[in-house]
Parts: structure tokens; sequence; C-alpha cells
């Protein structure tokens, strides 16, 4: 597929907007996103010269270049560009480049242009054609959630299109039980495929709000021979099914007399032809009788089949428009667990990194994992995980060791006396820490001062902190081990502590991939 046919993630509809420009003089940033193509008006002119649709800034006579920053309006991964300089004949930049960083949505353009941003090169310095589309493929698997044109040196750029992936908060969509649309293109529903799109093209249906007007749906040709429309969406994930809506807003002379949707499910990356060849999708809704300009609600019990389902087609008898399919239900369990592991390959390195650090304190070992990205699934991550351990070196084990609390020590985030200066323990490690030691919460003064003691000893002896998997552990049973093992040699010893923190960092890795 053509990184054209994705999604604009820098949509004004989406919510994206130009925030900021060095030099804005003829013509405004904020032209940069509008939705229409751009158009001339040679007689047109302002106070300032020429009235261009477009942003363009005045002749630089110094060093450097202008750039214009955006805002998402959907952060994602960016597959590919259009910098369309239309009408800028002698006027348009020499080149371009375009950088990326990952920020909160809110953030201010002082922050984002501070020195605590880091943006990475998405495009490098590329020639640009006047009065042209200027197509530029991106090969960067990361999320992203604003961009920075540059163009050197001054000049005019019409529209900034920014094709994608979008890449929602799959932490909150994965959540049990959360119930959202799954076709929803801000919750990464997609049209794949559709028979026809002459009029309206097929993922309008599935942008945010009620169609504006009847350009703003999906709509085919008039069909002057047998057979029907139909369009294929992905679903957010695998997911089971409640409601449906097909609303028929603002066509009125021109709605499908019924339609039908049916389900199947396939990988995420499957083929839209390849789908619509395949003779095993599922009815989910028979064929139901149309209105003009109406929302047609579907309930739960109208329902052939709930799922689970990745991909729906719905089929319009023999053509029309609709202006928006909406999908209500919620990821099954393994639909969650693919999307919190897609969540992962598209972190940038540095938070990817800062996640694995909980699941163990290797920086080295967090920095080699993150660089095996992606993962095609969690078994791919755990085998990565434990390849990567099985080369550990003494200094990676002092330093995943000094990311965990002691066995039995109320106050979370407190290090071992043996633990190096400057080791720290993260929020989610403290949560995961008290979360797999709730053995000890039942535990006597007793007991627990017999294994602050036994802890000191240790550290003493080993010079680390007593590791142990404490998942489904008691206190006694914890106590008993510490004992047990303090009657080790320190080699035997180093061996077994490793061994233990590589069931807590598979535990963990799990535990990142759980809802």
């Amino acid at each position: 597929m053509s990184f054209l046919e994705l999604i604009d993630l820098a949509s004004e509809r989406l919510g994206g907007a130009v925030l900021a420009a060095n030099d804005d003089f003829f013509a405004a940033k904020e032209n940069l996103l509008r939705p229409k193509p751009a158009i001339f008006l040679p007689d047109e002119y302002t106070d300032r010269g020429k009235w261009m649709d477009g942003w363009e800034s005045r002749r630089r006579r110094t060093p450097g270049h202008d750039w214009a920053l955006v805002r998402l309006g959907l952060p994602g991964v960016v597959r590919g560009v259009v910098v369309d300089t239309a009408f800028f004949r002698g006027n348009f930049p020499e080149s371009c480049s375009i950088e990326a960083c990952t920020a909160r949505l809110d953030a201010d353009v002082e922050t984002l242009l501070g020195p605590t941003t880091r943006w990475v090169e998405l495009l490098p310095r590329a020639v640009l054609q006047g009065d042209s589309k200027n197509e530029f493929a991106i090969d960067a698997p990361h999320r992203v959630t604003h961009l920075r044109l540059n163009i050197f040196p001054d000049g005019g750029v019409a529209r900034l299109r920014v094709h994608g992936d979008p890449e929602p908060d799959w932490r909150e969509l994965a959540r049990p039980g959360a119930e959202f649309d799954l076709a929803a293109i801000e919750q990464g529903g997609f049209a794949l495929r559709c028979s026809d799109m002459f009029f309206g093209e097929r993922n309008n249906m599935l942008m945010p709000g009620r169609g504006a007007n009847m350009g703003d749906g999906w709509e085919t040709r008039r069909r002057r021979g047998p057979g029907h429309d139909w369009s294929i969406v992905r679903l957010a994930g695998e997911a089971t099914l409640r409601r449906l809506e097909i609303d028929t807003n603002h066509f009125k002379g021109n709605y499908p007399d019924t339609c039908q949707v049916e389900g199947l499910v396939a990988p995420a990356d499957a083929d839209g032809e390849e789908l619509a060849a395949r003779t095993d999708w599922r009815p989910v809704l028979a064929r139901h009788k149309l209105q003009a300009h109406t929302r047609h609600f579907i309930e739960t019990e109208q329902l052939l089949d709930r799922g689970p389902f990745t991909h729906l087609r719905l089929s319009i008898y023999p053509d029309g428009g609709v202006s928006r399919f909406r999908v209500q239900g919620s990821l099954t369990a393994d639909g969650a667990r693919r999307s919190l592991l897609r969540r992962l390959d598209t972190l940038s390195p540095e938070e990817c990194t800062s996640e694995l650090l909980a699941c163990c304190h290797s920086r080295r070992w967090a920095r080699a994992l993150a660089d095996r990205r992606p993962f095609r699934s969690a078994e791919a991550l755990i085998e990565a995980a434990e390849d990567l351990w099985k080369n550990h070196t003494d200094a990676d084990l002092d330093e995943a060791f000094a990311g965990h609390p002691r066995i039995g020590d109320r106050s979370s985030g407190t290090t071992s006396a043996a633990a190096p200066r400057g080791s720290a323990i993260s929020g989610a490690t403290a949560n995961w820490a008290a979360r797999e030691q709730a053995g000890m919460d039942s535990a006597s003064i007793e007991l627990r001062d017999r294994m602050t003691r036994g802890n000191e000893a240790y550290e003493a002896k080993f010079g680390h902190i007593y590791l142990v998997c404490a998942t489904g552990k008691t206190a006694d049973e914890l106590l008993a081990l510490l004992e047990q093992r303090l009657q080790n040699d320190p080699a035997t010893e180093r061996k077994i502590a490793a061994a233990e923190q590589a069931r807590i960092t598979r535990l963990r890795l799990e535990k990142l991939l759980t809802p």
C-alpha cells in the first residue's frame, strides 16, 4: 500500500496545528494544514505583497533557514510526507528537511524548542521542485507527536501532508472491559480497501464526529450492473462487538437501500485485496433496511455474531453513501496484549529503554533489547530478553540487583547498602515489587526483624541485595530461602541470584504486556 493511502496525521480535522514559525511574513503558517488543495488568485494582493495560499517567509538576507513547528492531530508512526509547493514557482524553497519529537500534546513552543526536547531526523535535507507535490517515503518506526519542517533558505510551501499510522494510548484502550469505537481513525481503525469510492473516500466514514456534509463520507458511483459495493475495515485490534452504527447523515437521494456486515480474524498486516477474496467471512448483521439522513443503531441482540473479529466488511446494496460507520466493543485479552506489544514496538528508543529498565535494571541489557524491536509476539520479546541475559556481565548483574528494594522493606525505593552510588528504584519497579512481595504484608514483627538481620548479613557476605522471585511466596518461605542461601559460597550464590533476576524479568515483561 502506498503511504499516500494512509491517514494524514497532521490533518486539521484531527486536531493538527501549526504552533509556530520563525517567519510567515508573506503567507500565514496556518495555511500549511488547510484541508482543501491550494488555490491561486492571479490578481489578489495584500499590503505585504502577492497573496499566496500557503506558508511563505520573506527573502532571507542572512545565514540560516526558516522553519515551522507542527503538532500532529494524532500521534503516530510517520510513513511518508508530501511537501506541496503548489503555485510557488519563483519563490519555492531550494530544499527541505523534517525533524520529529515525542512530547506531551499540550507542550508549549518554548518547551518544544528548549534543550530538554530531543529532535530526531525523519527526512534528511532533500531537493524540492516548484509547483509540485514533493513526495518522500519515511522509514522511522517510532511514534512521534510533533514535526519541524525546515526550508532552505526561505520561500513558500502550500501544504504539508503527514501520512502514517495513528498510535493511540493503548494502555487506556487495553484496560479490561474498556469499550470504545473500534473502527475510529483516532483509535487505530482503518478502511483497508473498498469496491469504489468515486465520490467520497472510504476512510471518511471512520473520522471523528458526524459528517459535515455529503462530501464527508464514503460514497460510490451509481451502479449500472449487478452486484453491490463494500468496504473492509481493520479494527483497532481483535475485539468483541457490542453495537454498530450506520449513519447516512446528509445522504438523502443517494443512500444505500440496505446493508450487511460480516467479520473475520486476520493478521493486522493482511492485505485488503486478499481479505476481499476470502470466503470465511462470518455474518454479523443480516441485510438491514436503511433510511435517508438517519443514524441506524444496531444493538447487541441484533448481532448474529459478536466475534472476536479483527476486520469487518460493510456491504451496501446496491450503491450509495455512508457518512459514518461506528463499531462499539472492547479488545479481547489477546487483542489487548498485541496492542501493548505494538505500543512497546513504537516507543522511542529512550522511552522503550526506560520501560524495560523497570523489568531489569541493567542499562546495557535494556538498550540492547530495545534495539531488537520490532517484536512480532510476546514470545519473541521474552526469547530476545532471555537470549541477551545469557551474556550478562558482572556489571550488568550489579546494576540489575541495585534496581530492587530489599525483601520486606516497607519504604519503597530503598536500595541496599551494597548498591552502587546513584542507584535508584523507579516508580514502576517499586509498585511491581510491592505486589510481588505481598507475602510479607502479613509477616509478624519478629519475622520482619529476622528478615532485616538476614538482609544485612547477606549483603555483608555477598556484596549485593538478597534477590528472589517473591511472587506467590509467603513470608516464612522468603525467610527460609534467605537463611538457606546464606550458607552458599559467593560464586554459587551469584549464579542463583542471576537466575532469580531472569525469572523476575520474565514475569515483569509479561506484566508490561498485561492490561
